[in-house]
């Protein structure tokens, strides 16, 4: 099976992808980090009538009888109160978010006012309608102010109070079972044994499982027997919306994650022309669709972040599934390669910086950078060369 370009893979998997999670709906103050799962429209106008923005007087702008003339003040408005009707040819004390009375256009900074006994000098009038929030300038009634698939940060949950929900239609999280395969993996907080290494991609694949909002199924470690990697699979794949593995996707001998896929579904595609993560396996075990990540940690990182995202936000319903890299110079000479190379890189001065060593095992060069560089397939590097640069923070 030939090397795959990044971009087809991404699409390949894209193309399989149809929202796999529910909508519900759950109260307001529970609904941060869910993805919405119906467009929203807004049945008020915010603000729902024309209110002041400041502390001063209201009047009717025609009514003004210059920077000398007292006029009465015949209404005071405080914000939450019925406003009435203003009299012509007075003002009105107004305080900031109080609606404006019938037949006011216009409010006075009280900075700019003279206050006497029951009378008011408007030293200076600003144009018509000034310093007044109109009915409707954030919302209109009718308008649609958020469409599915967005991530409901506080903003979002302040609007949607804003226009008086107290419960919203969400996505039900994706269900994300992870195993990880390798009889040399042991927990933290076991002894090392000669030939074991700690399981870091357990954590790792938790970790970015939950920033992106799925539910994590935890299956543990699969040893390196075929009958073993079945069982797990099996059960995993009828439990989850989507199973995601690491380590077993190669070609050695002990590598049975490949087979067991074909086995128990299908394997659609193998082997990506990026670096780090050859070998990255896609398809499905039984109905259940399953992404085989590669099992040196830096690997799994990079492929979970740019081939993976795309794929589960797309399950998940959200938005924003690709992250388009942002332009920024190289302070460093590479050679070109063959394959897509998304490098460890960190932002200094307005220039990226290499992390010194890049291979696939070294996750410290994650924790080094602030996110990847691209170098596409035969690009040769040099200091100033603008590169595509991917912010783990726009990943994440």
């Amino acid at each position: 099976m030939a090397l795959l370009p990044v971009a087809e893979a991404i699409a390949q998997l894209r193309a399989t992808a149809t929202p796999a999670c529910a909508v519900e709906a759950v109260p307001l103050v529970a609904a941060l980090d869910r993805v919405l799962g119906e467009s929203v429209i807004s049945a008020v106008h915010v603000p729902p009538a024309d209110n002041s923005a400041m502390d001063g007087y209201a009047l009717r702008h025609a009514d003004w009888p210059g920077p000398d003339q007292a006029m009465p003040v015949a209404l005071r408005i405080a914000a939450g109160s019925a406003p009435g009707t203003l009299p012509p040819g007075t003002a009105a004390r107004i305080f900031t978010g109080a609606e404006l009375p019938a037949g006011a256009d216009t409010v006075v900074m009280q900075e700019h006012t003279r206050s006497g006994d029951g009378t008011v000098v408007l030293e200076q009038l600003p144009a018509s309608g000034g310093n007044v929030r109109p009915r409707g300038q954030d919302i209109a009634a009718g308008q649609e102010v958020l469409a599915p698939g967005v991530l409901l940060r506080p903003q979002e949950l302040g609007l949607l109070a804003s226009i008086g929900l107290s419960s919203v239609p969400v996505r039900r999280r994706l269900r994300v079972a992870i195993i990880s395969n390798g009889d040399e993996l042991i927990e933290p907080g076991e002894s090392l044994a000669p030939g074991q290494i700690y399981n870091s991609n357990r954590y790792l694949l938790q970790g970015l499982m939950a920033r992106w909002g799925f539910e994590v199924l935890d299956h543990g470690i699969a040893s390196d027997d075929p009958a073993r990697i079945e069982q797990v699979f099996a059960a995993a794949a009828a439990s989850a919306d989507v199973l995601i593995s690491t380590g077993g996707v190669s070609v050695g001998e002990e590598d049975h994650v490949k087979g067991v896929v074909e086995r128990l579904g299908e394997l659609s595609l193998w082997k990506i022309a990026m670096k780090p993560g050859k070998p990255l396996a896609f398809g499905r075990v039984a109905d259940t669709p399953f992404i085989g990540l590669p099992g040196n940690p830096a690997s799994a990182l990079v492929t979970a972040l740019v081939i993976a995202r795309p794929f589960l936000f797309d399950l998940q319903g959200r938005s924003g599934a690709l992250v388009e890299p942002l332009p920024m110079p190289a302070a460093f000479s590479k050679t070109g390669s063959p394959r897509q190379e998304y490098l460890r890189v960190r932002r200094e001065d307005g220039q990226l910086q290499r992390y010194h060593n890049q291979s696939s095992g070294v996750l410290l060069s994650a924790c080094w950078g602030d996110g990847l560089a691209v170098q596409t397939p035969g690009q040769e590097i040099e200091p100033g060369t603008p590169l595509g640069w991917l912010p783990y923070e726009r990943l994440y």
